[in-house]
């Protein structure tokens, strides 16, 4: 399967161009970075620190895309958006874990399975999506006697939250209780807020040091806690993820797909 990866020069796309180099079945055949950096011209294996790949950093997309069979995107909202509607021209497979994407991004994204495979998640993790069944699971059994409170804790570096991944854990508690989260998620707590609502979702979100990434999913009840956890010890799962979710589409026909369908694990 011929893969491309954007955004070739952040720390994810590095790590993305290295597990492509190291997966069977695959091999990187572009690799596109944002205009003027500093990468543009040089080898992609060579700034991924892997050794020459032959595959030189581009900024022009387009020509790349023509002769790939799926591209590789942790990006920004605004890139992957603009690399979606190539994928759809294209009619490729294209990845998606950029996290930040808001519900007119979704919409797009949408729009362009109707010709690409788009394979979106908050996180490509295993572990992380295993985590969301359960989560889904223990919802729908606990119902509202119990409180769901999310803490996310990341590096310093991080852009947004609550993370993509505690978004990802909060749709899964909603989808058990069979609400929405939009109308149930609370972000912000500060001064004199009053008693917790029931059914409230509520999210925290930690930045500090160099973390990957920590997930606490806490069910809160009457004389009893469950929480359910999972903590990232290295980046390269998301990376490995993400290629596994492009071989999984290689096949597969037009649409909007997750980890989910990846993995085989049940919907809810």
């Amino acid at each position: 399967m011929r893969l491309v990866v954007v955004g070739a020069a952040g720390r994810m796309g590095r790590m993305l161009v290295e597990a492509v180099a190291e997966a069977e079945g695959c091999r990187l055949v572009g690799a596109i970075a944002r205009p003027g950096s500093e990468a543009i011209g040089h080898d992609a294996g060579l700034i991924a620190g892997i050794g020459l790949l032959d595959v030189d950093i581009t900024d022009d997309p387009l020509p790349v895309f023509a002769q790939a069979d799926g591209v590789l995107d942790f990006t920004t909202p605004g890139a992957t958006v603009a690399f979606a509607t190539l994928a759809a021209q294209a009619r490729i497979v294209h990845v998606v874990g950029t996290t930040g994407l808001q519900d007119p991004d979704f919409a797009k994204l949408e729009a362009a399975a109707r010709h690409a495979r788009i394979i979106q998640s908050g996180n490509m993790s295993l572990g992380v999506n295993l985590l969301a069944g359960l989560v889904r699971r223990a919802a729908a059994a606990l119902g509202e006697d119990f409180d769901i409170e999310i803490l996310e804790m990341h590096h310093r570096m991080k852009v947004d939250a609550p993370s993509g991944t505690a978004l990802l854990l909060g749709d899964a508690a909603a989808e058990g209780r069979k609400v929405s989260l939009k109308d149930h998620s609370v972000r912000v707590r500060d001064g004199h807020t009053g008693a917790r609502r029931a059914g409230d979702i509520g999210f925290a979100s930690l930045r500090g040091g160099t973390v990957v990434g920590e997930h606490n999913v806490i069910f809160a009840g009457a004389g009893e806690r469950l929480e359910l956890a999972h903590r990232a010890e290295d980046r390269g799962i998301f990376a490995r993820g993400a290629v596994k979710a492009a071989l999984w589409g290689f096949d597969k026909k037009p649409g909007y797909y997750s980890m989910a369908d990846v993995l085989g694990l049940d919907h809810p």
